[in-house]
């Protein structure tokens, strides 16, 4: 598998998003969560997107996922089209091409790891075994137990393999260890690392953890719905040396 890094410089983009705008209406009032954005999330890169809360880094990221859509600017998905999307094109393209990890697990109590994963392999149609999801997070000695049977760092990592059994080109977290403690956190954060390396996925990590940014390939920090500054990380750091 190619160097990530080189797949960056190389341009290869999976999605690619120009003069975003989002703005929403409350009543009389007009909230403008996206200024104008340009933003590329290239193949095989892992990008950390940071800023305070209201800078529009998990409304971007839920623009990426087609989990909403931009009040106007442009979208498109290896080269296809998303600007004006129908229901069904977002659902095909959020089935077939986006893993989502949200903060909290959202994993079902009444199944156990292996049927949570199993849940989402059973939608797409080139899933890997629901039990090689669980080995690739270190839960297969954990696959029988119910989601109120683990620990909060546990439960996550069941939700990145829920995510990642379909083997989506892209990974979208948004928050991902903002529940955990810190060691929890690290280990939630190697196994993203691990997808990345791995499996060839993109990643891209909403957080307002600064250091989690020593992790990426490229850094991208938003404020008042716009990109504030981007930069690219000489060095990747291991994930078991970044602490907050």
């Amino acid at each position: 598998m190619a160097d990530p890094a080189a797949r960056v410089l190389a341009g290869d983009v999976a999605i690619h998003g120009s003069a975003l705008v989002k703005t929403y209406r409350m009543g009389e009032v007009e909230v403008q969560a996206l200024r104008g954005v340009d933003f590329d999330l290239h193949r095989g890169e892992m990008v950390v997107l940071l800023g305070p809360s209201g800078s529009g880094k998990s409304t971007l990221l839920n623009i990426l996922g087609g989990l909403d859509v931009p009040t106007s600017g442009h979208l498109a998905y290896a080269g296809r089209d998303l600007t004006h999307p129908t229901e069904e094109q977002l659902t095909q393209y959020r089935r077939e091409h986006i893993g989502f990890i949200f903060q909290f697990y959202n994993l079902i109590p009444s199944l156990t790891a292996l049927e949570n994963v199993a849940l989402v392999a059973d939608l797409a149609d080139r899933s890997m075994p629901p039990e090689e999801a669980l080995g690739l997070v270190g839960l297969s000695a954990r696959a029988d137990h119910y989601p109120s049977q683990m620990s909060g760092g546990e439960q996550q990592r069941v939700a990145i393999a829920r995510a990642v059994v379909k083997r989506p080109e892209i990974l979208l977290c948004d928050e991902p260890t903002g529940a955990l403690d810190a060691a929890t956190g690290r280990l939630v954060l190697e196994v993203l690392d691990r997808v990345n390396r791995d499996l060839g996925t993109s990643v891209a990590v909403v957080t307002h953890n600064a250091p989690i940014a020593q992790m990426a390939d490229r850094v991208v920090t938003l404020a008042d719905g716009r990109i504030a500054s981007e930069r690219a990380n000489a060095r990747r750091t291991e994930p078991s040396e970044v602490s907050w």
